[in-house]
């Protein structure tokens, strides 16, 4: 199972803030059966260049690495915050998903204009990165219902948190996109160890009581195929 969306690097942003606390998040993930960890702190395009953020990024795995034995399975990459004219952004391409051509994306918590609509897709369209957007459960009250068939049409990728699956009034409809492929990937979003966890379980647990113990390993298989289809050898 992946996780695609996790702030577990110490002290890079809102979420891990030592060492011993990403590993002790790390370890919570692989004992719910993950196999993959995308690392996705903020970048925010205002605040630093994205060469800087990299080296910190590198800064902050490498303290990781020094500690733990296997960080093969951790992916080191960025929540990218969207702003206009991103598809611009020289280095757009240095901020994907390591080895993927995944950019993990933050939409504006506003109704999203057509400019940005048009340009997540053009993005898409390029072949070169393969847009994410990040938690899409919160974006959903305030989309349009064009907006979302629109941009899966054009290849755009969604992820969902876990709190959409375990909401009482939004696991419904989480089990349902998830039924109908209109999410590829769950993240935990974790930040932390109380409120915010690493509980991608949570999710699994969901899907399997509502479909039954087969669905999950063919949602995996799904997912891993996805992964596949957009890795960069």
């Amino acid at each position: 199972m992946i996780d695609f969306h996790t702030h577990l690097l110490p002290c890079m942003d809102d979420g891990s803030k030592s060492v011993d606390e990403s590993l002790a998040m790390l370890e919570a993930l692989r004992g719910q059966g993950v196999t993959k960890a995308a690392a996705t702190p903020h970048f925010y395009a205002n605040d630093e260049s994205v060469d800087d953020f990299i080296a910190r990024r590198d800064a902050s795995f490498g303290m990781l690495k020094a500690r733990l034995p296997d960080t093969s399975w951790i992916l080191p990459g960025a929540e990218v915050r969207y702003y206009e004219g991103i598809s611009r952004l020289p280095d757009l391409k240095k901020l994907r998903i390591v080895n993927t051509r995944f950019v993990l994306l933050e939409m504006p918590f506003s109704q999203w204009t057509e400019y940005s609509v048009r340009e997540i897709m053009d993005i898409a369209a390029q072949g070169k990165i393969t847009p994410v957007l990040a938690h899409i459960d919160r974006y959903l009250p305030m989309l349009k219902k064009t907006v979302l068939p629109r941009l899966l049409n054009s290849g755009v990728l969604i992820q969902a948190n876990v709190s959409f699956f375990t909401g009482f009034f939004t696991r419904s409809q989480a089990l349902h996109m998830v039924r109908t492929n209109q999410i590829h990937f769950i993240g935990s979003d974790c930040h932390n160890l109380t409120d915010r966890p690493p509980d991608i379980s949570k999710a699994i647990s969901r899907m399997e009581k509502k479909f039954g113990d087969t669905f999950v390993p063919d949602y995996i298989n799904y997912v891993n195929e996805i992964f596949q289809q957009n890795q960069i050898l």
